[in-house]
């Protein structure tokens, strides 16, 4: 089995391992008025999900709201952040979404709009927040989503969306869908 993954590189073409392999999905949005269901990531088996963020590569329509991840085997469905999610509406170009809290918080979303700083609360011990993530027994096909809704008729923009990770067992993995 193969897996599209890599570490990053730094200037000098060492390997940056701290987040585990890096797995990337870029999609365009195009909801019409409605709340769309992206599935951005697939789950073979365990994974610990060490980082999952996403980086706007297309400025975001006006009007997009509630924007969440959850995992989804198409019988339940797990929120990875909480379901009521974030305004992404008109998030510039090099905007940052991030799930840096555990999954009863909204994900961060970071503008591009200003200089930002973000960092750890006096609690928390890293960044990014990780979770770990199964994929349902029988094969059954087990993704991350991205899910927003939009009033625009279409939506515009594109995200770059990134999970670093690493396998739990032998033959688990991650990957772009």
């Amino acid at each position: 089995m193969s897996t599209n993954a890599a570490f990053q590189t730094d200037a000098d073409h060492r390997p940056i391992t701290q987040l585990g392999l890096l797995t990337s999905d870029s999609q365009i949005l195009s909801g019409n008025n409605t709340t769309v269901t992206t599935p951005i990531f697939t789950i073979v088996g365990s994974v610990q999900v060490n980082a999952l963020y996403g980086v706007v590569t297309t400025t975001l329509g006006a009007n997009n709201t509630a924007a969440y991840w959850r995992l989804n085997d198409a019988t339940a469905q797990s929120n990875i952040t909480v379901n009521t999610g974030t305004t992404l509406s008109g998030a510039k170009a090099g905007a940052l979404i991030v799930k840096k809290d555990l999954a009863s918080a909204a994900l961060t979303l970071l503008d591009a709009s200003q200089e930002r700083v973000s960092e750890p609360t006096t609690l928390e011990t890293l960044y990014f927040s990780p979770f770990i993530v199964l994929q349902k027994t029988g094969g059954v096909a087990t993704n991350i989503e991205f899910i927003y809704s939009t009033t625009d008729t279409p939506t515009t923009g594109a995200i770059t969306f990134y999970a670093g990770w690493v396998p739990l067992a032998p033959g688990s993995s991650l990957s772009a869908l």
